[in-house]
């Protein structure tokens, strides 16, 4: 494995991190690589986004999905409430 260096890091942030790693139970080198991974995770095409670009991306090859959507109506008169 690779050691990394970081130089000049702002003590206000280092002591953010300092929290971060304490509150999640971990050493500050072990914090920081969880970040690293959190962030560099997001940068591959293999994860989705959320559902909705799932299915497009799922469909797009097909030319997409186009739904008619009926026309709206009222279903009935409102509801009245005894005063």
């Amino acid at each position: 494995m690779a050691t990394l260096t970081i130089r000049n890091v702002e003590p206000e942030l280092r002591q953010r991190l300092r929290v971060r790693a304490a509150r999640n139970g971990r050493s500050m080198e072990a914090e920081l690589r969880h970040i690293l991974k959190d962030v560099l995770r997001g940068d591959t095409e293999e994860q989705e986004l959320n559902l909705a670009e799932a299915i497009r991306r799922l469909f797009e090859p097909f030319g997409g999905v186009e739904l008619e959507l009926p026309p709206r109506e009222l279903v009935g008169p409102p509801v009245e409430f005894d005063k």
